[in-house]
This record gives C-alpha cells, sequence and structure tokens, in this order.
C-alpha cells in the first residue's frame, strides 16, 4: 500500500522507522506538526518524526491545522491508501478521513477502550494498572472510539516509569502497526468494534496535577510520580519553590513521620505520607541540576522536622 504516516514526537519514530523497513508498503509522505521552539536557546526545531523523514528522503507535511485547503489537497494528490497514524498531536477533520481508500489507522497505547485520550500511559501507572498495552484502531470521529484492528500487551513493572513504558511500547507498538498494514492489505484483518463497557479516560496530564499531595498514601504517592516522569514532571514546594521529584522508593517500616514531614540522614531523605513514608530519590531544585536527594539536602542545609508541600 501507498502509505502517508502521521506523527510528531519521539515515541512514534520507531514506527516510521518500521514502515520504512517494510517490503510491502511504501511510505510516500509524512505529516507532522509545524517546528516548534525547543531546547535551552528556544530555537525552532523540526519535530523528531520530521528529522527522520528527512534523513529518509520523503517528503514532510507540517499543516498548520489538518483543516487547511492546501493540505487538503496535497493529501489528494498524492493519494494514499492508509494513513497509519502514532501521536500526531491533532485532530483530523472528516475530509481529511475520506481522502484514504483504507482509512487512517492509529496505533495507540492502551488496551482499549480503557485509556481513551492524550495521557494513557501516565494514567495506567498512576491507577496502578498490573497490565496495559498497545492497540490499532480505525480512526472515526469520536475519541479513541473507532473499531480495533488488533493488540498487544505489555506488563507494568513496579519500578516503571510512563517515559520506561512508553519506551517498550514504542517499540512493541510498532510491529503491531506494520503487520496491521500487511493485514489490511491482505484483507485477513477486520476491524472489531470496541467493547461498550469498560471505557475510561486518559486526559493530558497539566502540570497542576503532577503535584504531590503528602497527605495521600505512599503508594498513590510513589504512581503519582511515576507516572509523571518524565513529562510533565512531579513536584512540590520547598520553601515557597518548585522542587521537581525523581521516582521514590517505599519505606514502609518508616511510620513516625507526618504528611510532607522530613526525615534527614547522611545518604538518605524520607517524607512522610498519609501512610508510611518514602525515600527521595534525585530532585531538582528551580535553577539547579538534578541531584541526589541527600545532596540536595546538604547543600540547603535542610535538617529533620522541615516540610514539604503547601
Amino acid at each position: 500500500m501507498r502509505l502517508v504516516f502521521a506523527g510528531t514526537p519521539e515515541v512514534a519514530v520507531p514506527a516510521l522507522d518500521a514502515l520504512l523497513a517494510s517490503s510491502r508498503h511504501e511510505v510516500v509522505a509524512v505529516v507532522t506538526r509545524p517546528d516548534a521552539t525547543a531546547g535551552r536557546g528556544r530555537r525552532l526545531m523540526a519535530s523528531p518524526v520530521a528529522q527522520r523523514a528527512e534523513e529518509a528522503g520523503i517528503e514532510v507535511l507540517k499543516p498548520e491545522r489538518p483543516r487547511d485547503e492546501d493540505f487538503l489537497a496535497r493529501l489528494r494528490d498524492i493519494a494514499p491508501d492508509c494513513c497509519p497514524v502514532v501521536a500526531y498531536g491533532a485532530l483530523l477533520p472528516k475530509a481529511a478521513l475520506e481522502v484514504p481508500a483504507r482509512g487512517w489507522v492509529n496505533l495507540h497505547f492502551s488496551l482499549l477502550p480503557a485509556w481513551r485520550g492524550a495521557a494513557p500511559v501516565q494514567h495506567a501507572v498512576m491507577a496502578g494498572d498490573e497490565v496495559t498495552g498497545a492497540a490499532t484502531f480505525l480512526i472515526e470521529q469520536g475519541l479513541d472510539s473507532g473499531p480495533v484492528y488488533g493488540v498487544i500487551t505489555e506488563e507494568i513493572r513496579p519500578v516503571d516509569t510512563s517515559g520506561d513504558l512508553l519506551s517498550r511500547l514504542s517499540h512493541s507498538g510498532a510491529r503491531l502497526l506494520a503487520a496491521t498494514m500487511d493485514g489490511i492489505e491482505t484483507g485477513e484483518l477486520v476491524a472489531r468494534p470496541q467493547p461498550a463497557d469498560g471505557i475510561t479516560l486518559a486526559p493530558k496530564i497539566t502540570v497542576e496535577d503532577a503535584a504531590v499531595d503528602w497527605a495521600a498514601p505512599a503508594l498513590r504517592v510513589d504512581r503519582l510520580i511515576r507516572g509523571c516522569t518524565p513529562a510533565p514532571g512531579a513536584w512540590t514546594l520547598t520553601e515557597g519553590e518548585r522542587l521537581k521529584l525523581g521516582p521514590v522508593r517505599l519505606a514502609p517500616d518508616r511510620t513516625d513521620l507526618a504528611p510532607g514531614e522530613i526525615a534527614v540522614a547522611k545518604n538518605a531523605v524520607h517524607v512522610g505520607t498519609g501512610s508510611h513514608a518514602v525515600e527521595l530519590g534525585e530532585v531538582q531544585a528551580v535553577g539547579k541540576k538534578r541531584m541526589a536527594a541527600a545532596d540536595w539536602a546538604r547543600g540547603t542545609r535542610l535538617t529533620s522536622g522541615a516540610r514539604l508541600g503547601g
């Protein structure tokens, strides 16, 4: 099939690579979000998908809006058979959905109908799910509601961050997407409607959502921090300033600390929660590099009895 691939972030690159490596299909163009500022210099940079496509010598389309008539006209001229999608980042209008004869097929990082939305992996980690996965489905006008072609499953490990999990899913999902394209071409794959039960939503995680509530049980604090790592990044307040938090370790034997109360030792910093304490891992103060919590505590002359949080 002639394919137009739509995707933007680094997590979409393995799927593009898998399709480029296919001997059965031709990726004739890529659709991605416009260049955006990034890095310390805030320079305009092409998306990771755009950069990979340019390396492969493929036409790159960067519409401001997928409903722009210039973009739709070019898409019609290219006349793709199918448009695989991974984390493109914009809603596709009906006019675009109607162009490819075999539709737009999305790789979504959850076991649909669970965790429909922008942040399925983060929500799965934060909810304490033991298993997640990825699904390929035919895009329709609803939010991740289209019929499903195929799924793969992935165990969520006890120390997984959303970044760890998403990295694994990006590679196993890439193989699923390539196999889905093969099955659509041969007619062996038929999309099946999603179950009506079990629908959960996974809206984007905001910076405000990533604030740690130390009155919550330790397990919930742990899951929140892992789910928000690397983005948007969990945080708390210390002396009125934000402190970014890396993954913590549970300390079930430490029950003497009030929520948010700190205990500083030579090589460890513990914080109380609504159940038992957690041991801080890496932290990052405003304007500073990430460092071990014990080093941060020494540098700020933090003493036991201080508190984190509002």
